[in-house]
């Protein structure tokens, strides 16, 4: 039986049953399978199904128990038509993999739709009704309302940082007015968002059972993991992928399948001026900066959470790294583990002027719309020398930036909704921010 543990070495080990509805792990690292399956995938590759059956296929083999969670659900009930990804070709060598037709037209319905109706079918089936906190940089926060506003058994409180998501990003979410929906406008970065996030679900200040649904739960991962392991079927060579970067969720998914058997060669991250990523790809170095807002604002994070993962699989356990990071406010790889991270990964970075640059040069090129975050993985991908297939993730619509793009690309529509919204605006006080939830929920 698969058992999960934490990145940062507590000895208790918890179930599938367990992991659904789990945030932090007690000594605050992230859950992690102590057994692997995936490589055992490849038999999929003959079999004629449905993206969503394909994806149950992958949930089942990576943890048997998750069976009874995923074998009756709808796992992408939000979406209009089939959940399975669209694969362009830019030119010989250079795709694009779409991931932004779902219903709040990003990746992040890959994994939120289906651990939604996990989380939910799990809590009915315990007879709980669960508080969701999610803290979101753009995307994920409206794609987590979407997976769980209609459940009977979840309340949901999203924090956003206020003035720093477009406008789009930010009606997706208070425009969704339901009894169990709360969306916190914060005084500051994501980074305060995803720390305040973190001090709730680690200090549990409510009298019920609280979840995360951010990446920091292992069924993101898993629901990530199957649309590379998608991907890869549709090649006979292996690949090279090109992903947007700010959490690290997505490409740590990446780097799970490629460590269990999947055909991927190099993951190289784009950045956008908050280049903690590139910087730590580089130097092996974690060192965080000011928050810069800017035009691609769900990479606007220096501190990804998701990189904890990486970490422990490189050094083996993450505990000593994070209380460097804790106490000096920034960490450094080993040798060895630096090594082994810059033999799959790299990254590039792209400001402002850059991306729109891109925006308007892509465009010309190939008469496709980018948004400002796949445009930075197109680009990378456009200029990697290789001989095997480069694919760069498409991650978000262009609609949900037309802010950005309606000034650069002609007759480029500015989409708006004139929907009522609802949210409240706090300071980054946690405790002012708990009370809230309690005035609205308790």
């Amino acid at each position: 039986m698969v058992q999960y543990q934490s990145t940062r070495g507590h000895k208790e080990t918890i179930s599938f049953e367990d992991v659904i509805l789990s945030g932090l792990a007690p000594d605050k690292g992230l859950y992690l399978p102590d057994s692997l399956t995936i490589d055992n995938l490849n038999h999929l590759t003959e079999e004629d199904l449905s993206y969503e059956d394909f994806v149950k296929t992958i949930f089942i083999a990576l943890d048997k128990n998750s069976a009874k969670y995923v074998d009756d659900l709808s796992l992408y009930s939000g979406f209009e038509h089939s959940a399975e990804p669209v694969l362009k070709d830019l030119n010989d060598t250079t795709l694009i993999m779409e991931l932004f037709h779902g219903p709040t037209k990003s990746f992040k319905d890959y994994a939120l739709q289906p651990l939604g109706a996990i989380a939910d079918k799990r809590l009915s089936e315990l007879g709980e009704r669960g508080l969701v906190i999610v803290a979101t940089s753009g995307d994920t926060g409206s794609a987590a309302i979407q997976a769980v506003k209609e459940s009977e058994n979840i309340d949901i409180v999203v924090l956003h940082p206020a003035g720093k998501i477009s406008d789009y990003q930010r009606k997706q979410m208070t425009t969704v007015i339901k009894e169990n929906v709360l969306n916190i406008a914060v005084n500051g970065s994501y980074d305060d968002c995803q720390r305040i996030a973190k001090e709730i679900l680690s200090d549990n200040p409510f009298d019920r059972r609280i979840i995360s649904l951010n990446s920091i739960n292992w069924l993101r991962v898993m629901g990530q993991v199957s649309y590379y392991v998608w991907l890869t079927n549709q090649f006979t060579s292996p690949i090279n992928v090109v992903i947007p970067s700010g959490n690290f969720g997505n490409a740590y998914s990446a780097w799970f399948g490629r460590s269990n058997g999947l055909k991927i060669n190099q993951i190289m991250c784009t950045t956008n001026v908050n280049d903690v990523l590139k910087r730590f790809i580089d130097t092996g170095t974690l060192k965080p900066l000011i928050t810069k807002p800017s035009v691609a604002p769900s990479m606007d994070i220096q501190i990804p959470s998701s990189l904890e993962r990486l970490i422990h699989d490189l050094e083996n356990d993450s505990a000593l790294f994070y209380e460097n990071f804790t106490k000096y406010n920034k960490s450094i790889l080993s040798e060895n583990s630096l090594e082994k991270l810059q033999h799959v990964f790299s990254s590039k970075t792209y400001d402002d002027n850059d991306i729109k640059s891109e925006i308007l040069t892509l465009n010309e090129k190939f008469n496709i719309v980018f948004d400002p975050h796949t445009v930075t993985s197109v680009r990378m991908a456009l200029d990697i020398n290789s001989n095997i297939p480069t694919v760069a993730i498409g991650t978000a619509s262009p609609e949900k930036f037309s802010n950005v793009i309606s000034p650069i690309v002609d007759n480029y529509p500015e989409i708006s909704s004139d929907h009522r919204e609802e949210f409240i605006n706090l300071d980054t006080n946690g405790v002012e921010i708990i009370q809230s939830i309690k005035d609205k929920f308790e």
